[in-house]
């Protein structure tokens, strides 16, 4: 009979007991095995990309690979989408824990319950032990995100769900091989209980990537031995203890809080509100979110898992980067998450949304607190997009039932840091999520993207500016139904150490139609005729720094490659210009600029 898992903590998570003392790894040894681990969570992931069916995961490589110790301890990690890679330990060691000695070399499992440590449903986990001489010394784990999970919407994004159990399926912890053998009939559940045509296939590359890992890990345990592994493994979560710790030691001690805030949930309760206490203390750090919301009538609920990936996620983004992510980024860190919070959810509650707000706040309250004392390490790994706008429908071609994720390019949410203004079109928290072209998009799914452009004055204003967001427009060429939920219109993306936030989202629905409007908060099962679009104005990147620390002649060129109008350039940066834009005469006024900025600094100091 299998063992019942543990109690959870209910209310103060605290840092692991740090694993017993082991003889001391070669060095030499331990660089091969961490770098043979890496390379095999890539070829973990990249198997997923060549091999599923569906344009989440064989396009936008929503998929992450990890490898964990026997008892779930996270090890190595592959480029990717940082918070996803990092929440995947707890479902693991749940079922370590629920199993205990019933897990069997050739077994392979699927997790995706938020209450077991993941994040939300369509996140599921497929994980596999790697046995040698009898003993489970690692584990290999694939994370993808999947476009349905049975319940009561298509997408697996039920933002208005009553309870968990609305929103799809909840799978703990389920074998869905067992000591080598398909379970036939786990697969064929899963399988029903699942609106995407293609699913299964999704999961089937899913599992065959995770039975790769498996045989390459089998094959650096039986080159260097089960001892030289775990041994390096011991070392590697070491040494990033370590270097985390010494990087902390190196901020100032102190007290430091923040607060920040979500729009509103799907439901429109308003400001849904994340308090952050972090203290250093010498080498020692806790991260505390005791005074977050707490109301029970929220629909904005981060489950514990997804904001612990979170908090290591932006806290890896200050320190070195050559320091490995692994479970030593934990164990150095004391995280307080009170349960009944929305950081923490009292169990059952709808998952759906908070697994994007409040989840990324998590980052944005750190890096505000922090801020006050270190703000060039400060870059809030965050983005207000609220839930990806989801279009269902019938598609023409085959009258198949089609999911469009709207995982599509656009520009939206890059901030500055000190030294490089925001650039590009993809926000750093999204790690290497790759956004589908409209060539590929358009083959699959019947609509039409008519145009994506950066937006002048959308990017926040500092001596770094951030990037600007987008204007994107996307039509359905059959009747379709889109819904959504929208953030960042009253708190959008922040600004740091004095820069200037983004500019707000807005959603129109229903375009080019009798019906157009702007949506507000939340576009529950909007439908659209054939013909008609959605524009999204996504919002621009959070400035750093005072903006009236800016170069003029940084100003001029970004007026000139239109970033900025004539008008921001005076109004927030007090840069004056001379001339004509569309001549391209446009030059700086050094005296009257000089003067505009005396007199705002002047303003700024009498009141």
């Amino acid at each position: 009979m299998s063992r019942p898992a543990r109690a959870r903590p209910a209310a103060v998570r605290r840092r692991r007991t740090a694993p017993p003392k082991r003889r001391p790894a070669d060095p030499v040894t331990t660089e091969i095995v961490l770098g043979a681990f890496e390379t095999i969570c890539w070829e973990m992931a990249n198997h997923v990309s060549l091999t599923a069916t569906t344009p989440i995961l064989n396009q936008s490589n929503e998929r992450n690979a990890t490898i964990l110790d026997g008892t779930g301890r996270l090890a190595a990690l592959s480029v990717g989408i940082p918070q996803f890679m990092l929440s995947s330990t707890l479902p693991v060691r749940f079922a370590c824990e629920f199993f205990g000695d019933e897990l069997y070399e050739g077994d392979v499992l699927v997790a995706n319950d938020p209450y077991h440590g993941g994040g939300h449903l369509p996140d599921y986990n497929v994980f596999a032990p790697v046995f040698l001489d009898g003993r489970r010394v690692l584990i290999a784990s694939i994370q993808c995100h999947h476009a349905d999970t049975g319940g009561g919407a298509p997408g697996g994004y039920n933002v208005n769900a009553a309870d968990v159990w609305a929103e799809g399926v909840r799978f703990p912890a389920v074998k869905i091989w067992e000591r080598g053998r398909l379970r036939r009939d786990v697969e064929y559940l899963m399988a029903v209980n699942n609106r995407t045509p293609t699913f299964l296939g999704d999961l089937r590359a899913q599992v065959s990537a995770a039975q790769l890992g498996v045989r390459r890990l089998g094959e650096v345990l039986r080159r260097h031995g089960i001892a030289a592994v775990e041994a390096a493994v011991a070392e590697t979560i070491a040494h990033a203890r370590r270097r985390v710790r010494e990087e902390i030691a190196r901020w100032p001690d102190g007290v430091y809080v923040s607060d920040v805030w979500v729009d509103q949930d799907p439901l429109g309760n308003r400001d849904v509100h994340v308090h952050c206490t972090v203290t250093i203390r010498g080498d020692r750090m806790t991260v505390d979110f005791t005074g977050s919301d707490d109301r029970r009538e929220l629909q904005a609920w981060s489950t514990f898992g997804n904001t612990r990936g979170y908090v290591v996620a932006q806290l890896a983004a200050m320190m070195d980067p050559t320091i490995p992510k692994n479970e030593g980024f934990f164990d150095a860190v004391e995280l307080i998450v009170p349960k009944g919070c929305v950081l923490n959810p009292p169990d059952g509650r709808s998952v759906a949304a908070g697994t994007h707000h409040p989840g990324t706040e998590v980052g944005e309250a750190i890096a505000v607190a922090l801020a006050q004392v270190i703000p060039e390490r400060c870059a809030p790994q965050v983005y207000k997009m609220g839930m990806p706008t989801v279009i269902f429908g019938t598609n023409p071609r085959d009258g198949a039932l089609f999911i469009d994720h709207s995982v599509d390019t656009f520009a939206a949410y890059c901030g500055a840091v000190k030294g490089q203004d925001g650039w590009g079109g993809h926000n750093v928290s999204f790690g290497n999520l790759i956004r589908a072209t409209a060539e590929i998009n358009e083959a699959i799914f019947p609509v039409r993207q008519l145009a994506r452009d950066y937006e002048t004055d959308s990017g926040g204003a500092g001596e770094y500016r951030g990037n600007c967001g987008s204007l994107y427009r996307k039509q359905v060429l059959t009747p379709a139904t889109i819904y959504t939920y929208v953030v960042g219109r009253r708190h959008p993306m922040p600004g740091i150490a004095g820069g200037n936030p983004g500019s707000a989202n807005r959603l129109v629905v229903r375009a080019g139609g009798p019906h157009v409007h702007d949506v507000g908060d939340t576009a529950t099962y909007v439908p659209h005729e054939a013909g008609e679009r959605y524009e999204y104005h996504y919002g621009g990147g959070g400035g750093w720094g005072d903006p009236l620390d800016r170069p003029p002649a940084k100003v001029l060129d970004d007026v000139l490659d239109e970033y900025v109008s004539v008008e921001a350039a005076a109004r927030d940066y007090g840069v004056v210009l001379t001339g004509d834009l569309w001549d391209l005469t446009l030059a700086v006024d050094a005296e009257a600029t000089a003067r505009l900025r005396a007199e705002r600094r002047g303003e700024r100091t009498h009141g």
